[in-house]
């Protein structure tokens, strides 16, 4: 092979190593952060103590979440506000306005929640990463995981071509039923989230003594 066919040769290597760099995707697009991005859910809180009346009480309520303009935050990090406003379901009066903060910063994304930091997600979304939610705040260690890692999903009737889940708990046993995860879609963020801490009985999950439960559910989503 002469000299120029090497040449290019090598040329065409160089190429391609370039291209395949350039096409890694991390997953930063589960953690939109875009000026006027938001989502709307569905809401359902549900409430069990056997020693109450009701032994059983439930809410639902609608939830927006906006991301707001940008601001550099204590840490001198540039953040965005993170709007979180809760509707009455019927009336559509507003029930309560809170205002967080939003940030990617060292390859993770965190919500800073009622002045409490926390690791929503880390970067690159790869199935079976783990990591500490907690780890900048004075909360016990919380170790969550990926799983179902860019699969396709339909809640509500829309359809998400790539979701990802974030596995907080799964624990079951004779008294006890915890089972708590988030879903995440691409260019789109959380879609979903259920979280359930119950006390049970003679591990029947429908029998249940105490406990709390939490499920949102994606209902709109866009960009205003």
């Amino acid at each position: 092979m002469n000299r120029p066919l090497i040449i290019l040769a090598v040329l065409m290597v160089l190429i391609s190593a370039c291209k395949e760099k350039e096409t890694v995707d991390f997953g930063y697009s589960y953690f939109p952060m875009e000026e006027g991005h938001f989502i709307e859910y569905d809401v359902l809180e549900v409430f069990h103590d056997v020693d109450l009346n009701p032994q059983h009480d439930s809410i639902r309520y609608r939830l927006k979440t906006k991301i707001g303009e940008e601001f550099v935050d204590n840490s001198g990090r540039r953040a965005r506000k993170f709007f979180q406003s809760k509707y009455d379901l019927n009336s559509g009066d507003l029930l309560d306005h809170r205002v967080w903060t939003r940030i990617i910063d060292g390859g993770r994304g965190e919500v800073v929640e009622e002045n409490q930091r926390k690791i929503k997600m880390i970067f690159a979304v790869k199935e079976g990463v783990e990591w500490d939610v907690n780890a900048f705040n004075p909360e016990e260690e919380e170790l969550v995981y990926y799983s179902n890692v860019n699969s396709s999903r339909t809640i509500n009737n829309i359809f998400f071509e790539e979701t990802t889940e974030v596995e907080y708990d799964d624990f079951f046993s004779l008294v006890d039923y915890r089972k708590m995860y988030e879903v995440y879609a691409k260019d789109v963020g959380l879609i979903k989230r259920s979280f359930k801490d119950l006390t049970i009985q003679n591990f029947d999950t429908l029998d249940v003594r105490k406990g709390s439960e939490v499920h949102y559910q994606v209902i709109d989503y866009g960009l205003e």
